[in-house]
């Protein structure tokens, strides 16, 4: 799975995600880095990037990684999310890097950490469970 065949099904699957420009940049073997563009409508009050903002664009990852170890297998599905909010985010674009921890027959772990454009510091990491449909 290349970025810009994910990106082609976020288009068409995942319209939302889409609109909201989370695009993949990279996608190997069990990984994925997606960004999701700054925009104002992702501001909460105080003038940070809104939790499920940050959620969203690290689900999407979660699936970008998914497929670049499986390849299209549109009903895969998170079956859990954990994430932990570790900082203020800057008021950038945020880069959300993904790996594959673990992929069984019917469930893969995946973790992801989130940054802001520029910043080495990490501004949340998430941890999800993804359940494999049958073959």
């Amino acid at each position: 799975m290349t970025p810009d065949t994910f990106n082609r099904f976020a288009e068409s699957h995942l319209p939302l995600a889409y609109q909201l420009g989370f695009r993949a940049e990279a996608i190997g073997d069990g990984t994925a880095t997606v960004r999701m563009p700054f925009h104002d409508s992702s501001l909460r009050p105080g003038g940070t990037i809104a939790g499920p903002s940050m959620m969203g664009v690290a689900d999407f990852t979660m699936y970008a990684a998914l497929m670049g170890a499986i390849g299209q297998v549109e009903l895969a599905v998170t079956t859990n999310f954990n994430i932990n909010f570790l900082r203020r985010p800057a008021q950038n674009d945020v880069i959300s890097k993904c790996r594959v921890m673990k992929l069984g027959k019917r469930l893969a772990v995946l973790e992801v950490t989130l940054f802001s454009e520029g910043d080495d510091d990490p501004i949340a990491h998430a941890t999800g469970t993804y359940s494999l449909p049958p073959p």
